[in-house]
């Protein structure tokens, strides 16, 4: 989805963990490997964003990590909405900025289903090993993918 905002968008990234490894994403535009993600639509919290951007970009069924909620309160007007485990706010360009979510969640499939408007195709599940070993995935990435890891590897 093109930017929402004339000067920050709100977006969600999702670091998905099947048994013990994390799923990367090539993107074409940085040539980088990097998590699945989007922008947070207007009409969605940034939950059903996460579940929304994974399914549509690998057509996976997941479920959001939930252990930093406090508790859990829902009522007929009020959720409280699981939390990102990590939370950035970079340079898009000059005038442009992104508010990141970054969420970790698991998957019953290893089953990557391919977009139909993805140009790369290019899609790996990684290893601990591996995602330190890699030199084409961001320290940033790299840091919340290995933690993502760590919590939710089986």
């Amino acid at each position: 989805m093109a930017h929402i905002n004339e000067f920050i968008d709100y977006t969600v990234e999702v670091f998905i963990v099947h048994k013990d490894k994390v799923l990367f994403r090539w993107h074409d535009k940085y040539n980088l490997w990097l998590s699945v993600g989007g922008h947070i639509e207007l009409d969605e919290d940034p939950n059903q964003a996460a579940i929304r951007e994974v399914k549509e970009e690998v057509g996976l069924d997941v479920v959001l990590y939930d252990k930093l909620r406090p508790f859990v309160w829902e009522a007929d007007n009020y959720k409280e909405l699981i939390p990102p485990y990590f939370m950035n706010i970079h340079k898009v360009s000059d005038t442009h900025r992104h508010v990141t979510l970054n969420y970790f969640a698991t998957s019953n499939s290893d089953k990557v289903v391919e977009n139909s408007h993805d140009k790369s195709g290019k899609w790996k599940w990684m290893t601990r090993e591996e995602v330190e070993a890699d030199l084409d995935i961001h320290e940033m990435k790299k840091t919340y993918a290995l933690k993502a890891l760590e919590e939710l590897s089986i």
